[in-house]
C-alpha cells in the first residue's frame, strides 16, 4: 500500500453520517448535527458558520437556532458524544476479562475501527477542542482524562503481572492513545485497508511496543 493510498483525503460513508446520531431527537436536530460534522471536518470550525451548516442540512438558518442557540452549541454536543462513545469503547475493554495483552488488543482493536469508521466525526471530536467554551472544554477534558485512566489501568495491570515491560506508564498511555487517534485523520474509505485490518495492525503494534508476552 502506497503513502498516496494512505493519506488521501478521506471521504465517509454515508454510515458514517447516520448511525452515529441515532440518539439525538427530533430527526431537525439530527439532520443539522450531521451537517455540522461534515462542515467542521471540511473547512475547520472557524471557517464554518451557521448559514452553511443550515444550507447543508436543507434549512434555514433561522431553524437552527430553533435546536442550537449557538454554532459552538452544536460543537459540544458533537464532542460530548463522540468522547463519551471513545470512553465507552476503552472502559468495555479495561473492565473486561481476560489477561492485560488480551484487553489492550481489544482496546486498540475497538479504538482504532472506531476511528477509522467514523473518521469524520472523529476528526472534529479529537482536533477541535480548543474551539469549545471554557465550561465545555473543562467538560470534555474530564472525559479525555478518564479515556487516558482506562488505557493506563491496562497497562499497570500488564505491569504487575509481568506481560508488559514499561517503565514509563503515563508516556506509553499518551503515545498508545496518540496512535490511535491519528487514524481519524489520515483513514481513507476508499483505501486498500478497512478498519478492521488497522485495528489489527495497530493492536500488533501496540503489544510490540509494550512487550506484551503473548
Amino acid at each position: 500500500m502506497s503513502a498516496a493510498d494512505e493519506m488521501a483525503e478521506p471521504r465517509d460513508n454515508h454510515d458514517d453520517t447516520d448511525k452515529p446520531w441515532s440518539e439525538v431527537t427530533p430527526e431537525a436536530a439530527r439532520k443539522l448535527l450531521v451537517a455540522a460534522v461534515e462542515a467542521f471536518a471540511e473547512r475547520g470550525y472557524h471557517a464554518t458558520t451557521t448559514r452553511d451548516i443550515a444550507g447543508r442540512a436543507g434549512m434555514s438558518p433561522a431553524a437552527l437556532y430553533i435546536h442550537y442557540k449557538t454554532k459552538e452549541e452544536l460543537l459540544h454536543r458533537i464532542s460530548r458524544v463522540g468522547h463519551d462513545r471513545a470512553l465507552q469503547i476503552l472502559l468495555a475493554a479495561a473492565e473486561g476479562p481476560g489477561t492485560a495483552a488480551e484487553r489492550l488488543d481489544l482496546a486498540v482493536r475497538s479504538f482504532v475501527r472506531w476511528h477509522a469508521e467514523r473518521h469524520t466525526t472523529a476528526r472534529v471530536v479529537q482536533y477541535e477542542l480548543d474551539a469549545l467554551s471554557d465550561e465545555h472544554r473543562t467538560e470534555i477534558v474530564e472525559l479525555r482524562r478518564r479515556t487516558d485512566a482506562a488505557v493506563r489501568h491496562i497497562l499497570n495491570d500488564g505491569v504487575k503481572a509481568g506481560e508488559f515491560d514499561v517503565p514509563d506508564v503515563p508516556g506509553t498511555t499518551l503515545a498508545v492513545l496518540s496512535l490511535c487517534i491519528d487514524v481519524a485523520r489520515w483513514f481513507n474509505a476508499q483505501g486498500r485497508r478497512t478498519p478492521d485490518e488497522v485495528g489489527e495492525l495497530y493492536a500488533d503494534l501496540v503489544l510490540r511496543m509494550v512487550t506484551a508476552q503473548k
